[in-house]
């Protein structure tokens, strides 16, 4: 089987990256279509990749969606040389070069069209007509009917479960502190993506004041899609890109105005704090799960509020033993998404069919749900 993946953010290379490798191992052909966006090449670089690449998006939100057909149209003819017998991404390009080259298209998606960016919701009624499947975590929404698959999990658990990632201590060496040493990760996010259109984090002057203050505690290191300012450019993370999960996972707190990295941290088991203008009452399914419902992530509307949390959580006693705790319940209560895709592609389309009807087959997917049963 020829399967071809869009891989458009590091998020998605990091879904990806696990499936891929378990289809070639069980003899199958993959082709990863890289965007060159943000660290996408230099983690590929980092790994020793040699991805294709099918676009070089403009810095401008608008410029983004003016090359899109030109894109596609390039997408599409390395496709073409491939013959793949299924697409799959987030959306979008995926699915209009998989219409282009009669190909099935099977969309993972995790960015909910209900919460507070309109471009969302375009993003959704473009791809969509195009796309055979859509898989999401068990709580987004809306619902798009007979196409649209819910799974109990989150892209994050197809890189960070327990059976694919484990954390390499060395991170210490590597960021010039001792063995153990307690530190303070920040991350900020570009907001440069079309579906951030109108969503903002942290200003200048709070990077600046978190810096100040919370490094009076401990050391404090930033990890930034943009420039920093002037002032805390001395606290820029320098180890290798590829490494950032161990940086997170060692880590006392992330503190962020990013998505991905808050999940990232639920599953890792460090308390993270985020703050951008995505939370609010339509804010995405995942992170108020997994606020309400596991209490791993604290979402805040008001920047100044995180202040106050994270001190609180710098005298908690005991607090990575703390959040192991409430990790193992996330992980019993969801499954191995990489396991679940890998077994999607290889028996599609007879696997949807399944999962219309059999939703225990979720069971052979997670060790805690089987033995729950037995």
């Amino acid at each position: 089987m020829n399967i071809a993946m869009f891989i458009n953010t590091p998020a998605q290379f990091h879904f990806y990256k696990n499936i891929a490798k378990e289809l070639k191992n069980r003899g199958h052909s993959v082709e990863l279509l890289f965007r060159d966006y943000g660290e996408n090449l230099e983690i590929a670089k980092e790994l020793d990749l040699n991805p294709t690449i099918y676009s070089k998006p403009s810095d401008s939100k608008y410029g983004k969606i003016l090359v899109l057909p030109s894109d596609v149209f390039r997408a599409t003819k390395c496709l073409k040389k491939f013959k793949p017998d299924i697409i799959t991404g987030f959306g979008v390009y995926d699915a209009f070069s998989s219409f282009l080259v009669n190909t099935p298209c099977i969309v993972f998606n995790d960015s909910e069209p209900h919460v507070n960016s309109f471009s969302y919701a375009v993003q959704f009624k473009l791809f969509m007509p195009f796309t055979n499947v859509l898989i999401t975590p068990e709580a987004f929404q809306p619902h798009f009917g007979t196409k649209h698959l819910n799974i109990p999990s989150y892209k994050e658990f197809s890189y960070l479960h327990p059976k694919y990632y484990t954390p390499k201590d060395d991170i210490f060496e590597l960021m010039g502190i001792e063995k153990n040493e307690e530190y303070i990760l920040l991350r900020f996010n570009a907001f440069d993506a079309v579906h951030d259109a109108g969503i903002t984090g942290f200003n200048k002057d709070t990077k600046i004041k978190l810096v100040k203050e919370l490094e009076k505690h401990c050391n404090v290191f930033i990890s930034s899609e943009t420039p920093v300012p002037k002032e805390i450019e001395k606290n820029i993370l320098k180890t290798p890109k590829s490494r950032i999960h161990d940086v997170l996972y060692y880590a006392k707190i992330l503190i962020t105005d990013t998505q991905t990295m808050t999940t990232e941290a639920a599953i890792l088991g460090t308390p993270a704090l985020r703050y951008n203008k995505f939370v609010g009452e339509k804010d995405m399914s995942n992170f108020i799960e997994l606020e309400k419902n596991y209490g791993l992530i604290f979402n805040y509307q008001n920047s100044g509020k995180i202040f106050e949390k994270a001190f609180e959580l710098l005298d908690t006693k005991n607090l990575k033993e703390i959040w192991k705790e409430k990790r193992e319940l996330l992980l019993k209560n969801k499954i191995d998404s990489t396991s679940f895709m890998v077994w999607f592609f290889e028996n599609y389309p007879e696997s949807f069919e399944k999962m219309k009807t059999n939703m225990a087959i979720y069971e052979n997917f997670n060790d805690n749900l089987a033995e729950i049963k037995g």
